[in-house]
């Protein structure tokens, strides 16, 4: 179906606000994560952080609560062979629309990866992973370390890549357990080892789930996908669903998207409800984690994150750092010192109104922290301070364009305990910024010599 209205950018970024439960926070973490259709999970703190940064209540607790004890959320692979935190009740549509066809890929590969490295064959494979649902069935939720003292094959190690650049020796655990997961035989589940950052999840035999075919599965989720994120184009879909552009279109025709025109790119898409201009938002400012929804929701990104910002935010995998937000655009980036105070950058001048919500948010999430660091696998490209540069250049008043802001005194948080991990040590000199994929430090580097990562997302924990 065809319209010929035109979605000016302005309309766009209130859009953003408003649905994504930034310009007017959710009143539950389930709200919080519909609003966005589904939280990256590969990185724990990412999920605790989006959805603080979209309600009300301060803390980890909630989140806590509807992983672990409520289960109203499920931790699962999905889209682009990525672990995402889905409500429970989008997990079949994931899980039919996503997961399968990545399983199907996956299988193929791993066993020829099993008889490459380690002559292990699919009645093998069979074998150990009948015995990982028997553990599951009589012990119940597991660590994977566990797994492996119950069943010993799953500590098994194989060459990959044998004979080339790339060989290495590593065990069959991560695989194997990733594989059965996008088949829909295990689930991560249960609190991790450790607290509310930690990657060591719990395994469970995963419960039966409706059944879908893979269309019906699809149109659900572009369906949600364009109420949360339209309009967007084609190519925003394809990346975010990982999906063809045949399967692409064919949802959007489900759904009978209405056509409609964009400043910045190809024509959008929107639901046949949501023609009507949208209400303008009322002033906003958000600090997003690495790898948010939000920044990460949208393959073509200049209408609301400037080019020129790009390489400041991004790494060379395509994953997003911490991100300052004003009224729907990115303005900047934050980051954390060794005692869990946040600091900020912009990017940009946005006026002295922006530099106080931008303040106001830096002391509320500093509070939400309450002393925890969460520490980077990757970072902007700034040069941070060192032993030689101790404080933020610039500060929270002003909001001059490259210095570091900072929360008001009276709201940093309290120095983490004696004697915590050494996430927390502050022997570089450098900032913890909070980052896409498990731990690293973002260090001081020397002017001009800017700093990048290439880590990329792992799909497992």
């Amino acid at each position: 179906m065809s319209g010929s209205r035109l979605v000016t950018t302005d309309e766009r970024r209130a859009r953003l606000g408003l649905r994504q439960a930034l310009a007017v926070r959710a009143g539950s973490v389930e709200e919080a994560v519909e609003s966005v259709v589904a939280l990256h999970g590969t990185d724990p703190a990412t999920v605790f952080l989006s959805a603080g940064a979209r309600t009300g209540t301060p803390g980890p607790e909630p989140v806590e609560k509807a992983l672990y004890e409520d289960r109203t959320l499920v931790r699962m692979t999905g889209m682009r062979r990525t672990i995402f935190v889905v409500p429970r009740e989008l997990a079949p549509v994931i899980h039919h629309s996503s997961a399968l066809a990545i399983a199907v890929r996956e299988r193929k590969r791993l066993t020829q990866h099993f008889m490459d490295g380690g002559g292990f064959d699919e009645r093998w494979i069979s074998r150990v992973e009948g015995e990982v649902l028997a553990a599951l069935r009589e012990h119940g939720e597991l660590t994977a370390t566990r797994l492996g003292e119950v069943v010993p094959d799953l500590r098994t190690q194989i060459v990959y890549a044998p004979g080339t650049a790339h060989e290495v020796k590593q065990g069959v655990s991560t695989r194997l357990l990733f594989v059965m997961a996008a088949e829909g035989l295990i689930v991560r589940q249960g609190r991790p080892s450790g607290s509310w950052i930690s990657g060591q999840h719990r395994w469970a035999p995963a419960p039966e789930m409706p059944v879908l075919t893979a269309g019906e599965a699809q149109a659900e989720l572009v369906r949600r996908w364009l109420a949360a994120y339209g309009p967007g184009t084609e190519a925003d879909l394809k990346w975010w669903t990982g999906w063809n552009l045949g399967e692409v279109r064919r949802a959007l025709r489900a759904v009978k998207a209405v056509t409609v025109e964009l400043e910045e790119s190809a024509p959008g898409y929107v639901l046949p409800s949501d023609v009507e201009p949208a209400a303008p938002a009322e002033p906003w400012a958000a600090l997003l984690p690495a790898l948010d929804p939000t920044p990460m929701g949208w393959q073509q990104r200049d209408w609301y994150l400037p080019q020129a910002h790009r390489a400041e935010l991004f790494d060379r995998s395509g994953n997003v750092g911490p991100t300052v937000w004003w009224n729907g655009a990115v303005v900047g980036g934050w980051g954390q010192r060794a005692d869990g105070e946040v600091v900020w950058r912009l990017l940009e001048d946005v006026g002295a109104d922006a530099v106080a919500a931008v303040e106001r948010e830096a002391a509320r999430l500093t509070a939400w922290l309450d002393g925890v660091t969460v520490t980077p696998a990757s970072a902007p490209r700034w040069n941070v301070h060192s032993a030689s540069d101790p404080q933020p250049r610039g500060g929270s008043r002003g909001g001059s364009r490259g210095g570091w802001g900072r929360a008001s005194p009276t709201a940093a948080a309290r120095r983490p305990p004696p004697g915590g991990d050494d996430l927390r040590d502050d022997r570089h000199g450098g900032l913890h910024l909070q980052g896409a994929v498990g731990p690293r430090r973002a260090v001081a580097h020397p002017a001009g010599s800017p700093y990048r990562d290439d880590l990329g997302c792992p799909p497992h924990e």
